[in-house]
């Protein structure tokens, strides 16, 4: 229903009630005095009639006006009873209304909530993900100790869910639960080990949250999962994002040693006096050499600094404060510029990040001193902004920069806000006190303000005065003469104290106007403050101590004075000074030492930023911001002296390849030859999954899901319970396996070298990478029937079949002039003896044989076998990698040659399989020489691809003549995103930085399938996987053709055949991970159509909906 609809049913729905409460009115009683709230009693009325019609429609509309009400802050908790008979509606738009009431007052009725308790239970099996979420919803939110066994059930079911959105729900009821029922500790912590090893990104910052709540001090449940956090921290939620982040900053300081101890060192280096230049170097070399960064340390920092440029103010502040705690100092600084671009939100993100700017300025003042503009005040800035913007300045103030800050000062000193104008003179204070080539302009610039007109300002100024003349007294006998004067005119009290106290200090040094003052102060005694009254009898004991001549009467009249003083403070203090400086007979010891005490030195003051206590809580925390522990708060721990071993974060990801790999091939591999590929691994394991899924349904899913955990051990003896027929099956896959593993072996010793050292630089992050990508999070996918793998078996065996009878093929299609038969790593040609997916696609315009065909679609059903679970849950093998739709080339530049020095280089997408690798998206390089000179060694220099994105580069071209041009083929894993491959294009002479960044269109391959299987398809990616948007156009724009060429210029999609005109469907899979994206233009009456795209990668399928809009929408 719309929302106009809605809000005229309110209307007209609270029309009829105000009716319905006048005559009410008018039949009870005569005054009319109870009419408001019979109004709202029939009004409620009307509701619980409508709830209790037959009707949807008006169920529908009730429950919208129920849920308005709670909007708007207003009670329906006494419809309860009737709201919670319809928990059972079949009615999904009810349904869902239903359980946002139920959530929300399920915790004040809770006997009532109990009574429809199986209902709940039932719907935690509902088919619609959204509902079994909200049950769990509102089953958590039924506070009632009886209930926790169901709960506790519920929680673990859901936690298992096929949906990542129920299983971030089962995350938020533990937390729930935990509150409820502590003692259930151990059983939840066994629930968030299981979810924290879940792979979606939805789920993660939610299972933290989880984990920082129930048991925050079991850093041994992160360690295995630390990784794969790190990886997934940018996809992540926002508000996930900030909680992962203050978590692993607090598991980076239990396991990783201080990056900060080789600059510590250093220092200490330069404060050993005695040791000489030749000592302190090698001690210097030593520490150097000593530290070393963990690869995890790094990894967490690498990873997060992206997260910098977030549009969340509380992501940057999280990623500052990690930095600041955990990272090298030397790499701080990039935080910087982060933090001020914070600034220009709202006030209270302001203030939250000046408070940590302060604490940081003080400990690094070079950080922000570039910035100093940035925290100049502003007039409409709130007086607490002011204030913090004046801290800061302080803090950054130096020699360089003072006399700027000053002539800021004194703007800010005429300011209307008289708190912040005291505040700015404390400020001059304490720059005075902290650079001493500025003490005495500071201290006439505060003299001068003695004159001004406003009251405030003058007394704040006495009191830094007074500060700054305790500092050095004997100087400034002029200043304590003219502050003397000011008495008469200042009322202030804290001011007369500071000037009656300065006198009294110094009365030796102005013996004619110290008494004089007190004669002026004897005679208004009775009516001073107190404040002033104590410093009164101060200075009168001080000149009774020095100048008794002058001043014996005056202080005994003022001693008499304070005697019968109201304040008990005074009357206190007047007997003390008495006893202690008038000698009598009663008067002990200490009236001998009574000039000792009233004049002894005082020494000065110490102006500390009050920021200065506050760094040993943890930036961007509330207790940091409440300068006190608040509850909850969790300590960062010192760093350990030594490093915890760092092999328990290791994923067993060798383990995982020997359990799907059979164990006679793994016995004759010799280890010092594998040179295995990650593509090719995952061949291994997606071939002989078949073993593993052939076994019953239950134990397999069990499996899936405690896999990572599993030890050789458990899967030997899971292996010896095999079936008779499982095991003739090993044998058979085995005997497939030998015969496939001889054609690998003559691959990996030709692109042996070069895969080596990418495998052992990144074997640990590709484990990670692909681990994550070939067991996603919606792994508990139903087990495979027999049927199926015996089908497995028969495609295999034809495989092997064809590759032997297409080597006489390869042979005379080798005569072509292709720019991808370029060699790999070696000189030898051809290195595999199966058909490459790209030579199919050219041999398919030869028109060869149908010999040839049936080759080239036995061959392309390899190519287009997905390895990934999450993609197809059984094999289909009516889903297949087509040809792409003809479109125009599009080239981008990848050099100009006036950046290139005459090299110049223009690259495109051929849209064919790449050669290099399944998960590569193939890249065409035009190399062309606009120089009179020859070009020579032309190759890719140093790579910078973001974590997890691999390349293959081109070989080494000795020489590009004058005028010459040449094409050369490249692979870039982009794992599915848009990121930019960085790489520089070096000849002999330069090195060129150039980027290649794929548009989503191009990050996939074009799928053949019938409508009924795109249906079956788009069937199970619905909700979350689904998004959409409606296109405006003329209707010409909307012929089939014209919406055909306008989607493949923008996606390489394949074209799936449609039963309806006036729909158009196109599936493509992504290259990386194989998920499918079904693109659907349905078009609507008039000039509108609805674009349709559902996939698991949301974010690319959102990019692409973005891209493909204004192109569908333009003439």
């Amino acid at each position: 229903m719309s929302s106009n609809s809605f809000a005229y049913s309110e209307q007209s729905g609270g029309g009829e009630a105000t009716e319905l409460g006048q005559e009410a009115t008018s039949t009870i009683s005569p005054s009319g005095a109870f009419g408001l709230f019979s109004s709202d009693l029939k009004k409620n009325e009307d509701l619980k009639q409508m709830l209790e019609s037959n009707k949807d429609s008006a169920k529908l509309d009730a429950m919208k006006r129920i849920v308005g009400m709670i909007a708007k802050g207003k009670n329906a908790s006494e419809l309860f009873p009737a709201v919670v008979k319809n928990v059972a509606s079949k009615n999904i738009e009810i349904k869902k209304l239903v359980y946002v009431y139920l959530v929300r007052y399920a915790e004040e009725q809770q006997d009532l909530a109990l009574l429809s308790i199986s209902t709940f239970q039932r719907a935690l099996k509902d088919p619609n993900q959204l509902i079994r979420a909200s049950a769990l919803r509102v089953l958590s939110s039924i506070r009632v100790p009886i209930i926790v066994p169901i709960m506790m059930l519920a929680i673990k079911e859901a936690s298992a869910d096929l949906s990542p959105y129920v299983r971030k729900n089962a995350a938020h009821a533990i937390q729930k639960l935990y509150s409820l029922d502590p003692e259930q500790k151990e059983m939840l912590i066994e629930v968030i080990e299981k979810l924290l090893k879940d792979k979606s990104t939805l789920v993660a910052g939610s299972v933290v949250m989880a984990f920082e709540e129930v048991c925050p001090d079991r850093i041994d449940l992160i360690h295995k999962n630390y990784r794969k956090l790190c990886n997934l921290l940018v996809d992540v939620e926002e508000w996930g994002q900030v909680v992962i982040i203050h978590m692993l900053t607090r598991y980076a300081r239990t396991q990783f040693v201080s990056p900060w101890k080789e600059e510590d060192g250093l220092e200490d280096d330069e404060k050993n006096f005695y040791d000489s230049d030749d000592d302190q170097k090698e001690k210097t070399d030593k520490r150097k050499k000593s530290y070393t960064m963990d690869p995890d340390h790094r990894l967490l920092i690498r990873n997060t600094k992206p997260l910098l440029q977030s549009r969340n103010a509380a992501v940057v502040m999280a990623v500052a404060q990690l930095y600041w705690h955990i990272s090298p100092k030397s790499e701080v600084g990039i935080i910087s510029k982060s933090l001020v671009r914070l600034l220009r939100s709202n006030r209270e993100v302001q203030y939250i990040v000046l408070q940590n700017i302060a604490t940081m300025s003080i400990q690094r003042k070079g950080m922000f001193e570039p910035y100093l503009k940035s925290f100049y005040v502003r007039s409409t800035d709130p007086t607490m902004i002011k204030t913090l913007k004046l801290e800061i300045l302080t803090n950054l103030a130096n020699e360089a920069n003072i006399s700027t800050l000053l002539r800021e000062f004194q703007t800010y000193v005429k300011s209307q806000d008289k708190e912040f104008a005291a505040a700015t003179i404390q400020t001059i204070g304490r720059c005075a006190t902290n650079i001493s080539e500025v003490t005495d302009t500071c201290l006439n610039g505060l003299v001068c303000l003695l004159s001004n007109r406003d009251e405030i300002v003058v007394a704040e100024s006495v009191v830094v005065i007074k500060k700054l003349l305790q500092m050095q007294p004997a100087q400034h006998g002029e200043i304590i003469k003219h502050m003397a004067k000011l008495l008469d005119s200042i009322t202030v009290p804290v001011a007369r104290a500071s000037i009656l106290w300065l006198i009294g200090e110094n009365c030796e040094r102005v013996p004619k106007i110290a008494p004089d003052v007190l004669r002026k102060m004897a005679k208004g005694f009775t009516s001073e403050d107190d404040l002033v009254k104590l410093q009164i009898l101060n200075l009168g004991a001080k000149l009774y101590l020095t100048n008794s001549k002058q001043t014996k009467l005056l202080t005994q009249y003022i001693l008499n004075l304070g005697k019968y003083d109201q304040n008990y403070d005074i009357r206190d203090r007047t007997r003390f000074i008495r006893q202690l400086i008038v000698p009598n007979e009663k008067s002990g010891a200490l009236s001998k030492y009574a000039k000792k005490i009233f004049l002894a030195q005082k020494p000065a003051p110490l102006l500390e930023s009050p920021f200065k206590d506050r760094d040993h809580f943890q930036l961007g925390t509330l207790s940091h911001t409440l300068n006190t522990k608040a509850t909850g708060y969790l300590e960062l721990s010192n760093w350990p002296e030594v490093a915890p071993d760092p092999s328990v974060r290791n994923v067993e990801v060798i383990e995982l390849a020997k359990e799907w790999t059979p164990a006679g091939k793994a016995k004759k591999e010799n280890p010092a030859k594998k040179f295995y590929s990650e593509s090719e691994e995952e061949e291994d394991s997606s071939d002989s999954s078949s073993d593993s899924d052939s076994e019953s349904g239950s134990a397999s899913g069990e499996q899936e899901e405690e896999g990572d955990s599993s030890d050789d051990s458990s899967e030997d003896s899971s292996s010896e319970h095999k079936s008779d027929s499982e095991s003739a099956s090993e044998v058979g896959n085995k005997r497939t396996a030998k015969r496939n593993s001889k054609s690998k072996r003559k691959r990996d010793s030709e692109d042996g070298e070069n895969e080596n050292e990418k495998s052992k630089t990144s074997d640990s992050s590709n484990a990670d990478s692909s681990s994550i990508e070939d067991s996603s999070s919606d792994s508990e996918s139903e087990s495979e029937s027999e049927s199926e793998s015996e089908s497995r078996k028969v495609t295999k065996e034809k495989e092997n079949k064809t590759k032997q009878n297409i080597n006489p093929l390869i042979k005379d299609v080798s005569l072509l002039d292709l720019d991808d038969f370029n060699p790999v790593s070696t000189p030898v040609a051809l290195p595999t003896p199966a058909l490459s997916p790209s030579l199919i696609a050219d041999l398919e315009g030869l028109n060869l044989s149908t010999t040839s065909s049936v080759i080239t679609k036995e061959v392309r059903l390899k190519s287009s076998k997905e390895k990934s679970r999450k993609t197809f849950k059984d094999y289909n093998p009516h889903i297949m990698v087509s040809t792409p739709v003809f479109v125009p080339v599009k080239t981008h530049v990848l050099l100009h040659r006036m950046s290139g020095k005459g090299l110049a280089a223009h690259y495109f997408f051929p849209r064919q399989p790449c050669i290099f690798g399944d998960k590569m998206v193939s890249v065409q390089i035009t190399l062309n020489n606009t120089t009179d000179r020859k070009i020579e060694n032309i190759h890719v220099g140093g790579k910078r691809l973001p974590v997890g994105m691999q390349m293959h580069v081109f070989n080494t071209i000795e020489s590009l003549e004058p005028e010459g041009s040449i094409t050369v083929s490249m692979g870039i894993d982009f794992c599915d995103s848009t990121q930019t491959a960085s790489f520089q294009l070096c000849t002999k002479d330069d090195c060129f930085n150039v980027n290649i960044q794929p548009p989503v269109g191009e990050l996939l391959l074009p799928v053949a399938m019938s409508e009924k299987d795109f249906k079956k398809e788009q069937g199970m990616l619905t909700g979350m996987n689904e998004t959409s948007t409606v296109i405006i156009a003329a209707p010409q724009n909307f012929t089939p053709s014209v919406i055909l060429q306008k989607v493949v210029n923008v996606a390489n999609v394949g074209v799936v055949p449609s039963g309806q005109d006036h729909i158009h469907r196109f599936a493509a899979k992504t290259v990386h991970s194989g998920s499918l994206m079904l693109v659907t233009v349905e078009l609507k009456e008039g000039s509108t159509a609805q674009l349709i795209i559902n996939t698991e990668k949301t974010v690319i399928g959102s990019v692409l909906l973005r891209e493909l809009k204004p192109v569908l929408s333009q003439g």
